[in-house]
C-alpha cells in the first residue's frame, strides 16, 4: 500500500525535517508498544501526555481544534483532560500522524460510500501487539490451540475491514494449519460449516468459532430448519461480534447465547462477545471466560462485562455535556486508546453503557438529540480546518 502524509505539517512543526519527525515517532510508538507488552499502572498517565504531545504536533487537524479549545500539551495535566474526537468525525477528516501503512473503512452508511469512515494506521505492528494479546487472555487463557472456524470475511474478501484483519493475525498465530473461513462472496457456506462441527465432534477436538453476529444468527436459523445440533468437545468456545447491523431481529442477547448452547453445545461461560470499532486498535471482550479459568466468575450475579486492556482508559460521559458521569450512571462511552497513538488517541463514541466492576456494559446506541454533544464536537473540528 503507497503511503503519503496525509497533511503537510505547519508552523512549528515545520523545523522537524522527515527524518527528525520519524525518529520522534518512532520514540513515541516504541514507548506504546513496551507499555502494551509491560503495562503499569503508574505509567499510563504520563505516556497518554507523551502521544497526546505527539499527536497534537504531527496531527494537524486535530492540532488545530485542540488550540481553537485552548488545550495544548502545556496545559493539559492529565489524560482526561485531552480533547477527544467523535468517532463520526473519521468521515469527515484524515486523522493521521504522518506517514500510514494501513487504512480500515467503517461500513456503508446512509449518507453514501464516500462518507465512510477512514482510519489511517501509521504502524500496523501497534494494532497486531494490542490485538493479539487481549484475544489470547479473553479467548485462550487455557488453550494455546484449537480448531478454529471463522464466520467472517477473510482480509481478501473484506480488504478494508478492521475486523478481517484482526481474524486474520488472530488466524495466523491461533489457528493451525487446518483453520478455515466459511464467508463467500454469496453468503455463509454453512453446508462446510456443518461438516466442520462434525469433524470436531467425531474426533473429540475442541474448537473455536469466531464471527459476525449476524452470520452466527444465520447459522442458527439453518441449524433450526435441518434439526441439526451439535455438541462440540469440552473446551470448545464461541467469540461473536457486530450485533445484528440494523437488522430488525427481535432476539435478545440472553437468548441468543442460550441459541449458541443449545446449537453448539458451548456453555456460556465460554461465549465470548467483543467489542471494536474501526476508529479503534484496541478491543475489548466479554469477562466470562477468563473468570471462569481463574474461578473469579459467578453465574448468580450476572457480572457479564467488557473488560478494558490495561493500555485503554474508558469513562461514561453525558450525553449533553460530556461531562464525566458519577459512578453507576448511565451514559456515552468514552475511551482512550494508547494503541491508536498514529491517529488519534480520545475517542467519543455514540455507544451508550455504564461501568460496572472493572469495565462497562453497553447498552444501545445514542439517537437524533441523545448524541447531540458529539455533533458539535464534529461540527467544531471541521471549523478548525
Amino acid at each position: 500500500m503507497n503511503c503519503a502524509l496525509a497533511v503537510l505539517p505547519c508552523r512549528a512543526v515545520l523545523t522537524y525535517t522527515n527524518s527528525a519527525m520519524e525518529t520522534v515517532q518512532d520514540r513515541v510508538f516504541q514507548d506504546v508498544m513496551d507499555y502494551i507488552q509491560k503495562p503499569t499502572p503508574a505509567g499510563f498517565d504520563p505516556l497518554a501526555l507523551k502521544v497526546f504531545a505527539h499527536q497534537f504536533a504531527h496531527n494537524p487537524a486535530y492540532r488545530n481544534y485542540c488550540r481553537i479549545k485552548g488545550k495544548t500539551p502545556d496545559t493539559v495535566g492529565s489524560w482526561r483532560e485531552i480533547p477527544v474526537v467523535p468517532t463520526d468525525a473519521f468521515k469527515e477528516l484524515d486523522l493521521v500522524c504522518g506517514r500510514h501503512e494501513a487504512v480500515f473503512l467503517t461500513s456503508g452508511t446512509s449518507r453514501g460510500p464516500a462518507k465512510r469512515g477512514r482510519h489511517l494506521i501509521p504502524r500496523i505492528e501497534i494494532y497486531r501487539a494490542s490485538a493479539l494479546l487481549n484475544f489470547s487472555a479473553h479467548l485462550l487463557p487455557d488453550l494455546p490451540v484449537l480448531k478454529m472456524l471463522i464466520l467472517a470475511g477473510s482480509p481478501e474478501l473484506w480488504p478494508d475491514s478492521s475486523l478481517a484483519h484482526m481474524i486474520g493475525l488472530i488466524r495466523r498465530e491461533y489457528g493451525g494449519d487446518d483453520a478455515a473461513w466459511f464467508m463467500k462472496d454469496t453468503g455463509l457456506d454453512a453446508d462446510r460449516l456443518m461438516e466442520s462441527l462434525d469433524d470436531a465432534c467425531d474426533q473429540n477436538r475442541p474448537a473455536i468459532l469466531l464471527g459476525v453476529t449476524l452470520a452466527f444468527f444465520q447459522f442458527l436459523e439453518q441449524a433450526r430448519s435441518r434439526r441439526r445440533l451439535f455438541r462440540l468437545p469440552s473446551g470448545s468456545r464461541i467469540m461473536d461480534t457486530g450485533g445484528f447491523k440494523g437488522r430488525k431481529i427481535d432476539l435478545s442477547k440472553s437468548e441468543l447465547y442460550r441459541r449458541y448452547e443449545e446449537v453448539f453445545g458451548v456453555p456460556q461461560t465460554h461465549i465470548v462477545n467483543e467489542y471494536g470499532m474501526t476508529e479503534m486498535c484496541s478491543q475489548f471482550y466479554d469477562n466470562v471466560l477468563m473468570d471462569h479459568i481463574t474461578g473469579a466468575f459467578r453465574p448468580r450475579l450476572r457480572l457479564r462485562r467488557k473488560r478494558i486492556p490495561p493500555w485503554v482508559r474508558t469513562l461514561i460521559v453525558d450525553p449533553e455535556t460530556l461531562e464525566e458521569l458519577p459512578p453507576g450512571q448511565t451514559g456515552l462511552l468514552r475511551h482512550y486508546d494508547l494503541a491508536n497513538c498514529g491517529s488519534v488517541m480520545a475517542l467519543q463514541t455514540e455507544d451508550i453503557g455504564h461501568a460496572i466492576a472493572d469495565g462497562f456494559e453497553i447498552t444501545g446506541r445514542a439517537a437524533g438529540a441523545e448524541s447531540r454533544g458529539c455533533s458539535l464536537i464534529v461540527e467544531e473540528l471541521l471549523r478548525a480546518r
